[in-house]
């Protein structure tokens, strides 16, 4: 057992790994999985290059939906989403336990996040929003784990909305998140031929210094946000190239376009990627992945189709950043 002191955002707490999971030893309740994200994640998953798990070995729970979205949200739209799903998930469950898990798969709108690790009021951060709102791109704090990243076209951002207590015993944040990793490490593989190599950085890396793949999450009442991102096309790079993503000043985005030794780089697109992408997800977590019809999940579904409208009426985005 591990313990180690942490103060985020102004919460204080102890935190406790097991070589599974974390356990808030003094105040950290709700945060502590973000704290158990900052204090433990130079853990290593397993090898990432692994075969997973056949179909047949999976646990019975229920499907786990997921909805492709066609047209590049805006981040902050797709934030309040995150939050009012949790919202509905949570007090479904307290009510009958009726609440499903939900996978969104998009691409996002040029935009550059933070976690919450960079305080939105210290002068550095407001120093890099005036920057990079003036190459082009939105600019929004969160409250996920991990430093400063950028999402955009080009790029598969995936939000599983799960509930962890399902699994028996309740899954713990880090084999949560090495899931997560091992989810893209497959795809990678058995779609492109591509092998990642293990990171004491969170994420999913080419090389030592090539990142093709972040994940950022937040756990609340054992039901995740925010989730992974992965380079597809090379549009995303040059956006890349504006910022230290993840603080790692010796690493570089990759993409699979670039890397792919199945598929020329014109024949990569982020469309292409999901079918793959979803049946790994599937079986890293154990879960039937089945495709969502919005039409057919009430208020979730209303919102969903509110949020895909409003992105298919927004002019093009800047596919480069200015200057």
């Amino acid at each position: 057992m591990v313990v180690q002191l942490l103060t985020v955002g102004g919460v204080v707490g102890a935190v406790a790994y097991d070589g599974r999971s974390c356990i808030g030893v003094a105040r950290v309740d709700a945060d502590v999985a973000i704290l158990c994200v900052l204090a433990f994640s130079s853990y290593p998953c397993s090898d990432s290059n692994s075969p997973l798990a056949n179909i047949d070995e999976q646990m019975s729970l229920p499907p786990v939906l997921y909805h492709f979205f066609r047209a590049p949200l805006p981040y902050s739209r797709t934030l309040a989403l995150q939050e009012q799903i949790h919202a509905l998930q949570l007090a479904q469950r307290k009510a009958s336990q009726s609440h499903q898990d939900i996978l969104l798969l998009l691409e996002h709108r040029p935009v550059y996040t933070t976690g919450r690790r960079q305080l939105a009021t210290s002068p550095e951060v407001q120093d890099e929003e005036a920057r990079l709102t003036r190459i082009g791109a939105d600019f929004v704090t969160t409250q996920r784990g991990g430093q400063i990243t950028y999402h955009g076209p080009g790029q598969i951002v995936g939000y599983p909305l799960l509930d962890l207590s399902r699994y028996t015993p309740p899954m713990g944040i880090r084999d949560y998140i090495c899931r997560m990793q091992k989810t893209l490490s497959s795809h990678l593989l058995d779609a492109h031929g591509m092998k990642s190599v293990p990171s004491d950085n969170t994420g999913v890396f080419l090389d030592p210094h090539t990142k093709i793949a972040s994940i950022g999450v937040q756990v609340r009442h054992r039901l995740t946000t925010h989730g992974f991102a992965m380079n597809i096309t090379a549009e995303p790079l040059s956006w890349f190239g504006r910022v230290i993503a993840c603080g790692l000043v010796d690493v570089h985005a990759g993409c699979i376009a670039d890397h792919s030794k199945t598929l020329k780089g014109s024949e990569v697109t982020v469309s292409g990627e999901i079918e793959g992408l979803v049946e790994k997800f599937g079986r890293a977590y154990e879960r039937e992945m089945v495709k969502m019809v919005p039409g057919d999940q009430g208020e979730i579904g209303e919102l969903i189709t509110t949020i895909e409208e409003h992105a298919q009426t927004r002019e093009r985005w800047q596919s480069e950043p200015l200057g």
